[in-house]
């Protein structure tokens, strides 16, 4: 199951302004300021990235994942494997 269409014009509109702060981010880079600002900006685009995916990861579980397990079988176990790879990333990350 993809992403539900309510579900994706929050996540673009919450990506594009990731991608503001990236863009913001090359700027103070361009204007050479100082090093621990720009530390400070990539450790916010960074939980920017982090509550997204976590948010994402989330309703993966509540559909996806739930969806497969009323249903069983194979399906199921390979969408808990999945959920369980992808957490490990995470957590990684």
């Amino acid at each position: 199951m993809a992403i539900h269409d309510g579900d994706k014009e929050a996540h673009l509109k919450r990506l594009r302004r990731i991608e503001g702060q990236i863009r913001g981010l090359q700027r103070m880079v361009e204007e050479e300021k100082y090093c621990i600002d720009i530390l400070t900006q990539v450790s916010a685009a960074t939980k920017a990235l982090q509550s997204f995916s976590l948010q994402l990861l989330d309703e993966h579980l509540s559909t996806c994942v739930v969806d497969a397990a009323k249903t069983g079988g194979r399906e199921a176990e390979v969408k808990v494997k999945e959920a369980s790879e992808a957490i490990a990333r995470l957590v990684r990350s």
